[in-house]
């Protein structure tokens, strides 16, 4: 009997996983166990050799894990595309977000704004640069600890817009999600899967992957603001 599969992912994907394991477990495939942590963490983790059967990461960082021979590199998987979307605390007045220009004028007229550690803050502010704004918002901007969701800093009132991936967003309380990044502003960050060196079930690594990229899960993935990759 196949033992207890582990796996370790950032937080973008906790909820998301934490059903599909549920789902694997009631279909008969046996258990799996997610820890969900910042993206950096469990990148480091991975790469200090920590026992995982799998790891799902962004796309980028899980290319890296294989250069580094931390993955199985033939394993990698895409699994879900995921949007950023933005937020404002519960009750609080609703900027308009709707096309690019509103976006940027709610953006150069927050008092603060949160953004993540993960690819996604990245990403934003590489837009805010483009937008010719990073030097007017870099007072104002500020970070989420790594493992804290932006949302929660928005709930607070710790911060006034916030933006991080619709799924870390869409299930917190306090919040009221404005919606997805509108177009020519898009933020999609892909997470992939992959099998970690230091498996030692690796057959069963490599099916639970097949699983999360299945048709079998779309329901889910739908569920937790996620398409699939």
């Amino acid at each position: 009997m196949t033992s207890t599969l582990t796996g370790i992912s950032s937080m973008a994907t906790r909820q998301l996983l934490a059903e599909v394991a549920d789902a694997w477990r009631r279909n008969g495939h046996g258990e799996a166990v997610f820890e969900s942590v910042g993206g950096v963490d469990a990148a480091r983790r991975v790469q200090e050799g920590e026992a995982f059967d799998v790891v799902i990461l962004a796309s980028d960082a899980i290319e890296r894990l294989g250069a580094a021979g931390r993955i199985v590199a033939a394993s990698k998987t895409d699994l879900v595309r995921s949007g950023v979307a933005i937020a404002v605390r519960r009750g609080a007045p609703r900027p308009a977000v709707d096309s690019e220009r509103a976006l940027q004028a709610a953006v150069a007229s927050a008092r603060t704004i949160g953004y993540s550690t993960g690819p996604s803050g990245t990403a934003l502010l590489r837009l805010f640069d483009r937008w010719g704004l990073a030097p007017a918002l870099r007072e104002r901007l500020v970070q989420a600890p790594p493992g804290v969701p932006v949302g929660t800093l928005v709930a607070r009132g710790e911060v006034e817009l916030g933006f991080q991936q619709l799924s870390e967003l869409m299930h917190l309380e306090g919040i009221d999600v404005l919606g997805t990044m509108p177009p020519g502003a898009e933020i999609v960050t892909t997470f992939s899967g992959a099998v970690c060196a230091a498996s030692s079930q690796p057959a069963a690594a490599r099916a639970l992957l097949d699983y999360i990229r299945s048709p079998a899960v779309e329901a889910i993935r739908l569920r937790h603001g996620m398409l699939a990759a």
